[in-house]
């Protein structure tokens, strides 16, 4: 293994890079050993990447030993041939735990996607989790029958014609587009994450590393009806975490009233976090850090 580039972001804890296969694929790992044997293993979202969560473990205690993961498709992992389909980031992880937490219950934290992930694993495998903290995977908004037409040609429209994600001309211009949608974050931060989430081309500009088929619609529609039954599964005890100004969390509206979350998460705890957005890993690290530790110290076995 080696360690991680460096940019002007100072790590505390420099990860391990490693590459472990699994479901035919070669998934990317970054690893912050520590004196704690049982991991807390790390799920990023939609666009982002395991190593961002740098931020995050620079906060917690130097004894925990952490694991993120490149999702298929997404930072340094491999990417599947053709599309991607959320069942698969659950069969994923299944097989993933397997080989790196084989015989006991994990701490699984997973942002937006990420969250959406873990809870999902959650309730489809109880036995498997001790803990479970979602910071802003809620799900996403209720759909009808009615829309199956339309989505169904824009997909199939979409994958005629391809997607692509925008290119940048330098890494100082994709950091300049972060700090306008996160201007919570520090400049230090910022640069940390575009190189983290970019490679640079042949001709010197910049793409991210993550496969344009992403961008491509879902066929399938939501159902938040199933989801809900997966997480009234749940069995580990949970903690819910919002950012006070997160954009998701206002268009999800009435979706996220507490007394709503309690009836469905029955072993849920509820947490908001002051002044930040959804990229609240990224913004107020330390913050984050302090609720998941309240959190672990207060459910201890």
């Amino acid at each position: 293994m080696t360690s991680s580039h460096s940019t002007t972001y100072r790590a505390l804890r420099a990860p391990q890079n490693g590459s472990i296969e699994a479901r035919g694929l070669k998934f990317h790992l970054y690893r912050w050993p520590g004196a704690d044997p049982d991991p807390l293993v790390l799920l990023h979202g939609w666009g982002d990447s395991g190593e961002t969560f740098q931020f995050l473990v620079d906060c917690l205690p130097a004894e925990r030993t952490c694991i993120a993961i490149d999702l298929r498709g997404f930072g340094r992992t491999q990417r599947p041939v053709d599309g991607y389909w959320f069942p698969d980031y659950l069969a994923d992880l299944d097989a993933l735990l397997d080989q790196l937490v084989p015989d006991a219950p994990i701490d699984l934290v997973g942002h937006s996607m990420g969250g959406n992930i873990a809870m999902l694993y959650a309730g489809v495998r109880p036995q498997r989790l001790r803990r479970v903290i979602s910071l802003e995977g809620f799900g996403m908004s209720r759909t009808t029958p009615e829309q199956a037409p339309a989505r169904y040609a824009q997909w199939l429209d979409e994958v005629k014609h391809g997607s692509e994600f925008n290119v940048y001309q330098s890494y100082e211009q994709l950091v300049r587009v972060l700090a306008r949608r996160n201007p919570r974050t520090p400049q230090d931060r910022l640069d940390f994450i575009a190189r983290s989430w970019g490679q640079e081309r042949e001709d010197g500009t910049i793409e991210l590393r993550a496969d344009p088929k992403h961008k491509r619609v879902n066929p399938v529609l939501y159902s938040r009806e199933q989801a809900e039954a997966c997480w009234r599964a749940i069995e580990a005890p949970l903690l819910f975490v919002l950012g006070e100004q997160s954009d998701l969390v206002k268009r999800m509206g009435d979706e996220l009233e507490e007394h709503k979350l309690r009836a469905l998460f029955r072993t849920g705890r509820f947490a908001t976090i002051p002044d930040v957005g959804h990229m609240m890993h990224h913004e107020r690290p330390e913050q984050v850090a302090a609720v998941i530790e309240e959190f672990l110290d207060g459910t201890r076995a």
